[in-house]
């Protein structure tokens, strides 16, 4: 579940980031890239756990697929977080510098 959560993010992201101007001025393609990383690691766990666990991995209980969804949803909102601080450090609109710039003045 947190591969799909996740995989559909980064999906997303990707989308926007490519269709609009506006998504690549506010640095969404460094969220494109947090989504496809955190992707590419779940696919990895998959992978180990399929070899582990064989045909099991195909029928997991209720309570590890909800687990697993708030895993999934946890990552997606941390990524967001530090896009958040990432595009308030780089003030691409220069929004906040103005805002500072303001208050001296």
């Amino acid at each position: 579940m947190t591969l799909l959560v996740t995989v559909f993010a980064a999906v997303v992201s990707t989308v926007i980031w490519y269709q609009s101007t506006a998504a690549r001025e506010m640095k969404v393609g460094v969220l494109c890239w947090l989504f496809w990383g955190a992707s590419a690691m779940w696919l990895v766990d998959a992978i180990f756990e399929y070899a582990e666990l064989q045909a099991e991995y195909f029928t997991p209980a209720a309570a590890d697929l909800l687990n697993d969804l708030f895993l999934g949803l946890s990552v997606i909102a941390l990524a967001l977080i530090i896009w958040l601080v990432y595009v308030l450090f780089k003030d691409p609109k220069g929004v906040i510098k103005a805002a500072l710039m303001r208050k001296r003045a």
